[in-house]
C-alpha cells in the first residue's frame, strides 16, 4: 500500500512545480490502477516510493528556504503546518471508515479495525502491521480498511526528526565558520548566506553540510533496507528504517537544486524520460511474489523519480512536463491525498459485501471513490489548510480531531461485545462440555447437512481467532524466518512412550485432540512445528522464492528424528508446499501434483527406511472463505457458508498418492467427521469448525479426539501400547 506524500506546497524558491503536481497525479494512478487489478501492472505499489521522495523534495525544499529567509527553522510552525494539511481529512476518513466496518463488514473485524483507528491516529500503522505481517495467525485475514495508512505514518515518524536534524546541521556549518557572531539575548539564529550573495552550492559549507547530513540518515537507511529486505521481506516493507533513504534523497533533490535547474536542457530532456521509463519498468516488471522489496529493487523507482524532479526545471516543454502538466493529470495530483484516503476503504468494503472484484468492478469504486475524495477535499482539507489559524489554536483542533478519532475508535470496540468465551475442556476432557460426539461414537454415524442456525455457537465467531491449540501459547512454534527446533511435551512427560508430531500449522491444530489422546494413553507427545513450512525433503517454493530456513529447518528435524533417540512413532500433518524441481517452480496442474508427490514420497521413504512408524494425517479442508468471518455475518443463515467438498479436499490429493505408493505408511482421514457431505458446513452441532478458512478451532480439534483416537488404534496398534 502506498500514499500521496503530504507535501504542504509545490511553491519552491518562486517557482511553482506543476511538473510534481502532476507526478503526483501519475503516481495516484499507478495506485489506483494497482488496487483495482490492472494484470498489466504488478508493480504498481512502487508508486510509494515516488511519492516518498516527492515529499522529501518538497518539505525539505520549504524548511531549506525557511533557513535561508530566516536563518532559522521554527519547529513548531512546521508541525502546524503538517497538523493543518493532514490530519482534517486524515481524521474523516477514519471516522468514516469506522462508520463503514460498522454498518457493512463482518462483526469478527470490527475489534481489530478499532485498534487499527487508535494506531492510524497516533502515527503508529505501520508498527501494527509489522506486527500482524510476522504474526502467521494473522496472515490469511482480510486486510484491514485501514492498512492504508501505513506510509503515512512512515512519513510522520520521518518528519519529527528531519527538521532537527537540518536544524542541526545548519547550526555546526555556521559554529564552525570564523565570522560566526556569537548568539547573545536577542538571538534568532544563524545567518545563512542568502539572495545574490549565495556562493556556489557545494562552496557554501551550509549546503555541504546538511548533504552530508542527508547521507549520514540515508545511506545506513539503504544499506539496512538490502539487508532486511532479504532477511524479512514482510517486515522490511513496512518499517520506518527501510524507508527513509527515500525521504533523504528527495530532500538531497532538494539542497541541490540550484545546481540542477542549470543543467544543460538536452540533458535535462534525457534524464526525465529516463525517469519516467524507469518508473514505468518498476510499475510493470516488479512483482510482489519475486521482488526483494524495498532493498535494491526500490532503487529504479525512487532514482526514476528524482530524475523526473532534477530534470523539470532544465527540461522544460521538451521533457515529462507536457505530460505531467496535462490538465486531467495535475486535476488527479491536486486531490491525490484526499482521493488515495478513500479509495481503500471502498475497495475492501466493496469486497466484503460482494466477494473478490473483477477488475472492471475495482475500476468502477475507484470512479465512486472520486466523490468523496473531490467532497473532502473542497470542504475540508482546502478550507483547513489555508485558514489563517493561530499556532495555538491550530495545535488545539489537532488535538480535537485526533482525540475524536479515538474516541470513534473506542466506540466501535465497546459495540463488540461478543457472549463471554466458554471455559476451554482440559486435556482430559474428550470434547467440550456439553457437546456431543460428532458421529455419537468414535466410528458412528455422520452429522447431518448444513443447516442455517444454532441456538449457540461454540466458540463464539468473535473469539474464534483466539481459539487455539496450546503449542501457541507454550511458544512452541519454530517461526517463519528461523530454522531452529522449537518442541514441547504434552501427555506423560516421564512415558517411556514417546510419539513425534510433526509439520506445520496443520499439524498444531491437531495438538488439542493428541492432547487427550496422549494423556489416556501415557503418551510422551512431543510437537515439532514450524509455520509455513512443509515437513519435505526437498527445498519448497514460498510466494515464488525458496525459503532455506525452511529448507534448513527440515534437514535439522529429520536428523533428530532418525538419530539415537527415535520415538516410538511419527505423526506428520502438514500443507504440501510446491516443491522446487530443478530450481524452479513447476506450473500449476497435473506438474505440480505429480512434484508434490514426489516429494511426500521421498520424504516419507526416508524416515520409514530409518524403522520409524509413520502415521500422516490427511489434509483437511481448504476454502477460498474465512468460514469464521462468514459466521459472524451470517448466524441466521450458516449454508450461506458452506462450500463444496470436492474442491476443499482437493489439498489431500498428492498425500493420498504418496501413501499408496509406501505400504509402511498408514493414511488416516478424519475429515469424514469435519466435511461430512457434498457442501461443508461451517459449523457442526453448534460447534464452529473453523478459526478461519482452513485451521481447525482448538474446540473442534478437541471434539475430534474420540475418531482420532480410533484411527489410530487401528494404525499405530503394533508399534503403540
Amino acid at each position: 500500500m502506498s500514499r500521496p506524500a503530504g507535501g504542504e506546497g509545490l511553491i519552491l524558491a518562486g517557482r511553482f512545480r506543476t511538473d510534481i503536481e502532476g507526478l503526483r497525479g501519475l503516481a495516484l494512478v499507478l495506485i489506483l490502477f494497482g488496487h483495482a487489478g490492472v494484470s498489466a501492472l504488478p508493480g504498481a505499489f512502487v508508486a510509494v516510493d515516488v511519492f516518498f521522495v516527492i515529499s522529501g523534495f518538497l518539505i525539505t525544499g520549504l524548511l531549506v528556504d525557511e533557513m535561508r529567509r530566516t536563518g532559522t527553522i521554527s519547529v513548531t510552525a512546521f508541525y502546524v503546518r503538517r497538523a493543518k494539511r493532514l490530519l482534517p481529512a486524515a481524521s474523516v476518513v477514519v471516522v468514516a471508515s469506522l462508520l463503514l466496518t460498522y454498518l457493512y463488514l463482518p462483526p469478527i473485524r470490527w475489534a481489530e479495525t478499532a485498534r487499527d483507528a487508535l494506531a492510524s491516529a497516533v502515527y503508529a500503522m505501520n508498527w501494527r502491521l509489522v506486527d500482524q505481517s510476522t504474526d502467521y495467525l494473522r496472515a490469511e485475514e482480510a486486510p484491514s480498511i485501514l492498512q492504508h495508512f501505513w506510509s503515512l505514518a512512515v512519513e510522520e515518524q520521518f518528519y519529527l526528526f528531519w527538521p532537527l536534524l537540518l536544524l542541526a546541521a545548519v547550526t555546526f556549518a555556521v559554529r564552525r565558520r570564523p565570522d560566526a557572531a556569537t548568539p547573545g539575548p536577542g538571538w534568532t539564529g544563524w545567518h545563512i548566506p542568502s539572495g545574490r550573495h549565495r556562493r556556489p552550492l557545494l562552496g557554501d559549507p551550509t549546503s555541504a553540510r546538511l548533504l552530508v547530513a542527508i547521507a549520514l540518515v540515508g545511506v545506513p537507511s539503504l544499506a539496512w533496507s538490502v539487508h532486511l529486505s532479504h532477511a524479512d521481506p514482510a517486515r522490511a516493507y513496512l518499517v520506518t528504517t527501510t524507508r527513509m533513504w527515500e525521504l533523504a534523497l528527495g530532500g538531497a533533490l532538494a539542497i541541490l537544486a540550484g545546481q540542477l535547474s542549470r543543467l544543460p536542457r538536452p540533458a535535462a530532456v534525457a534524464l526525465g524520460w529516463a525517469g519516467v521509463s524507469a518508473v514505468a519498468l518498476a510499475a510493470i516488471l516488479i512483482r510482489p511474489e519475486t521482488a526483494v522489496y524495498p532493498g535494491h529493487v526500490a532503487l529504479l523507482p525512487t532514482l526514476g523519480a528524482a530524475a523526473i524532479i532534477a530534470a523539470g526545471p532544465g527540461a522544460g516543454r521538451y521533457g515529462p512536463a507536457w505530460l505531467l502538466e496535462w490538465r486531467p493529470m495535475r486535476a488527479v495530483g491536486v486531490v491525490s491525498y484526499s482521493w488515495y484516503l478513500w479509495h481503500w476503504p471502498l475497495l475492501v468494503v466493496a469486497q466484503a459485501r460482494w466477494g473478490p472484484l473483477s477488475t472492471t468492478a475495482g475500476l468502477m469504486m475507484i470512479v465512486v471513490s472520486a466523490i468523496p475524495a473531490v467532497l473532502t477535499h473542497l470542504l475540508v482539507e482546502n478550507p483547513v489548510r489555508y485558514a489563517q489559524f493561530s499556532k495555538a489554536r491550530t495545535l488545539r483542533m489537532g488535538l480535537v480531531a485526533t482525540g475524536f478519532t479515538v474516541a470513534a475508535g473506542l466506540g466501535l470496540q465497546l459495540a463488540v461485545r461478543p457472549p463471554p468465551p466458554s471455559v476451554p475442556p482440559t486435556a482430559n476432557q474428550a470434547q467440550p462440555p456439553g457437546a456431543a460426539p460428532v458421529d455419537g461414537a468414535p466410528g458412528g454415524g455422520l452429522p447431518a447437512a448444513p443447516v442455517d442456525r444454532y441456538p449457540s455457537i461454540t466458540p463464539d465467531p468473535l473469539h474464534a481467532r483466539d481459539d487455539l491449540p496450546d503449542v501457541y501459547r507454550d511458544d512452541c512454534i519454530t517461526q517463519a524466518q528461523e530454522s531452529h527446533l522449537r518442541s514441547c511435551v504434552y501427555g506423560d512427560g516421564d512415558s517411556p512412550v514417546e510419539v513425534a508430531l510433526v509439520g506445520d500449522s496443520h499439524a498444531a491444530h491437531w495438538v488439542p485432540a493428541l492432547q487427550v489422546i496422549a494423556a489416556q494413553r501415557g503418551w510422551r507427545l512431543v510437537t515439532y512445528i514450524k509455520t509455513t513450512c512443509s515437513f519435505l525433503a526437498t527445498p519448497t517454493s514460498v510466494a515464488g522464492r525458496t525459503d532455506p530456513s525452511c529448507t534448513q529447518w527440515n534437514r535439522t528435524l529429520r536428523s533428530a528424528l532418525t538419530g539415537e533417540r527415535r520415538p516410538r512413532m511419527v505423526i506428520v500433518s502438514s500443507v504440501t508446499q510446491v516443491p522446487m524441481v530443478a530450481g524452479s517452480t513447476p506450473p500449476p496442474g497435473p506438474a505440480t501434483t505429480d512434484a508434490q508427490t514426489t516429494a511426500l514420497t521421498q520424504t516419507w521413504s526416508e524416515l520409514t527406511r530409518a524403522g520409524l512408524p509413520l502415521v500422516v494425517i490427511r489434509d483437511t479442508p481448504a476454502f477460498q472463505r474465512d468460514m469464521a468471518e462468514c459466521v459472524s455475518a451470517n448466524r441466521e443463515r450458516l449454508t450461506a457458508c458452506a462450500q463444496p467438498r470436492q474442491r476443499a479436499l482437493a489439498v489431500g490429493l498428492p498425500q493420498e498418492r504418496a501413501a499408496a505408493a509406501l505400504p509402511d505408511v498408514d493414511l488416516i482421514d478424519v475429515n469424514p467427521a469435519i466435511c461430512p457431505t457434498e457442501q461443508c458446513p461451517a459449523v457442526i452441532d453448534g460447534l464452529l469448525v473453523y478459526r478461519d478458512a482452513h485451521h481447525l478451532t482448538a474446540t473442534y480439534a478437541r471434539h475430534l479426539a474420540p475418531r482420532l483416537h480410533d484411527l489410530l488404534r487401528r494404525h499405530a496398534s503394533p508399534h503403540l501400547p
